[in-house]
């Protein structure tokens, strides 16, 4: 997994911005150096205080001048040449892609909603907190946020992007290497922002077009009797108003999608291992595992928690 790291770049969009870090980081370093060794020769050269009256010295005080308005250009030019850079390197990360997959992820406290558009109606699907993306292609990102501002970041393949309700913004990028990319929400957005965590799944395109397959396609029909205990204790409770599995009864759209819910990589946004017991532990008690979290505790009893999380788990 790449751990967040803007120093570790994957993907061109990526690679403009690591660039213009270590510009930036190479000039300030150089600018405090030299800051630093003018104030040492001060220091070493320091000379007795004159006494009154200050004698005129015109050949010091030119010599004086032209070090100050020397300084004064550099600074300008410097200053120039770092706008342009930043300016530069916006255009080539905005810059419209040519055939890009569109994507559409809402952020919520504290989760994320990713719809994949189809070129079908009945194509299109939509999942939560795993975005996968095919190696090499631009991926079109339409932001939106439907309760306060959240921020999309994923460092290794793009910079950060907010996303504000009531305005859709738009992010481009693409990952050069297959791999598993950790990103986080980096806009404080309440209790649990620390726990908003988001992964990037890039994988070549014939395995991302198996996976889009696997998606589009009706929840896993029940394959044990727990599992179809487990069902019908979903469907006949607060689950089925709150969340969607696609063809079964339940179609609410509070929370996250849970037709293919087990085979996610991370429960609640990256807090647990997507295991039977993480499950069985988030539906027993949310706020327990995620305080503050708008999902409800929904009264199960220890059998119906059991036929519970052996349904969703086996929804892959």
């Amino acid at each position: 997994m790449h751990w967040q790291s803007v120093l570790e770049p994957q993907g061109p969009q990526a690679a403009h911005l690591h660039w213009l870090i270590v510009v930036f980081f190479g000039v300030c370093a150089a600018v405090w150096l030299l800051v630093m060794l003018v104030l040492l020769l001060g220091l070493l050269r320091r000379r007795p205080a004159p006494v009154p009256p200050l004698p005129a010295n015109p050949a010091s005080e030119r010599r004086a001048g032209v070090i100050v308005g020397s300084a004064v250009g550099a600074t300008v030019l410097v200053i120039s040449a770092l706008t342009v850079l930043s300016a530069v390197t916006t255009h080539a990360i905005s810059a419209d892609p040519s055939d890009p997959l569109l994507v559409q992820i809402r952020g919520h406290m504290w989760w994320w909603e990713i719809t994949y558009e189809g070129d079908r109606p009945d194509h299109a699907f939509i999942t939560a907190n795993e975005l996968h993306v095919p190696v090499g292609r631009t991926i079109q990102l339409e932001l939106s946020a439907d309760d306060v501002i959240h921020s999309f970041w994923v460092p290794n393949l793009a910079g950060k992007m907010d996303l504000i309700p009531g305005r859709d913004n738009q992010l481009s990028f693409s990952a050069d290497h297959a791999g598993l990319y950790r990103g986080q929400c980096s806009q404080f957005c309440g209790l649990e922002h620390a726990h908003m965590a988001l992964f990037v799944v890039a994988e070549d395109p014939a395995a991302f077009e198996r996976w889009r397959a696997s998606q589009i396609a009706e929840a896993a029909q029940a394959a044990t009797p727990e599992q179809a205990r487990g069902r019908d204790v979903f469907a006949s409770r607060q689950c089925a108003a709150c969340h969607t599995i696609r063809g079964t009864p339940a179609n609410g759209n509070i929370g996250p999608d849970l037709t293919h819910v087990g085979g996610r990589a991370w429960v609640g946004a990256g807090l647990l291992p997507t295991t039977r017991g993480s499950l069985a532990a988030w539906i027993a008690d949310p706020q327990g595992v995620k305080p503050g979290t708008n999902m409800p505790m929904v009264p199960l009893g220890a059998d119906e928690l059991k036929d519970v999380s052996a349904y969703l788990a086996a929804l892959k």
